[in-house]
């Protein structure tokens, strides 16, 4: 039986502030791979899940980074129910080592570098409310497993993942972990890569998200390169589409630029 999750905001919700985005200081351990229960999802959840599923495998060819298309075709997540935790885990595992772990909602900055770390993505296991198939400001299992596992699947950027977090733990002044932090959103979540057939989309936060997904490659979007300085000095707002967004050239490219960036601040 997993460790029993017991967790507190970090920070108390203001006047209209989603108490999904409020991130949670753990207690306990979270339970990983195997340790993970499958839920007993309603049949509305899981239509939801197909709803999306089938909406964004439409909408990404052409549009997602080859890297992305190749980790969702071998994980071969299933499209017609939300995938389990405990199976995506070890498929993960096999290819780049990497396992996933049941969180219950957005983490506390520190608890989930520190999974990062350790090559542990922490997964969230319930699924968004149809009102927001278009968007979600707050992390659910589709954002998590469809956004991020496919392209963990990747052995340049689970290893260029891993290091954000390594860097993160690492890090003690205020002003540079901000600067991580927007790394992180700019990259992971909001990143853009030229492939071979043109400009494509490798960020969670694009991939699993309908409106973002149509509206990042417009000319609406100021593209910029993605140089470490410049995106750790760009606030965003999880709130409205992103803009700008940042373009790498390559993952070899943008984990050689992050270990630059991190090493003059001595993080790695």
């Amino acid at each position: 039986m997993p460790t029993p999750i017991v967790s507190t905001p970090s920070n108390p919700p203001g006047p209209g502030d989603d108490p999904r985005c409020i991130p949670h200081k753990l207690n306990a351990p979270l339970p990983v791979g195997d340790e993970c229960p499958y839920p007993d999802y309603t049949t509305e959840e899981q239509s939801v899940w197909r709803d999306l599923y089938a909406r964004q495998v439409e909408l990404l060819p052409g549009r997602a980074a080859d890297e992305f298309l190749t980790g969702l075709a071998a994980l071969a997540l299933e499209s017609d129910r939300i995938p389990a935790l405990a199976a995506v885990s070890a498929r993960l595992a096999r290819a780049t080592g990497w396992r996933l772990a049941r969180t219950p909602g957005l983490l506390d900055a520190h608890d989930f570098f520190g999974y990062l770390a350790r090559r542990i993505f922490p997964c969230t296991d319930y699924v968004r409310g149809r009102h927001e198939l278009d968007y979600t400001p707050a992390p659910d299992c589709f954002h998590d497993i469809f956004g991020h596992t496919p392209m963990i699947m990747h052995p340049r950027f689970a290893d260029f993942y891993q290091k954000i977090g390594q860097a993160a733990l690492a890090c003690t002044d205020p002003a540079v972990e901000e600067g991580l932090t927007r790394i992180y959103w700019f990259t992971v979540e909001f990143g853009l890569i030229r492939n071979p057939g043109g400009l494509r989309i490798y960020g969670n936060g694009i991939i699993s998200s309908s409106g973002e997904t149509l509206h990042s490659l417009t000319d609406q979007v100021t593209k910029l390169p993605a140089v470490p300085e410049r995106i750790a000095a760009q606030p965003y707002d999880i709130w409205h589409f992103q803009d700008p967004l940042f373009v790498t050239g390559s993952f070899d490219e943008l984990e050689a630029e992050f270990v630059r960036w991190a090493q003059a601040h001595r993080l790695l």
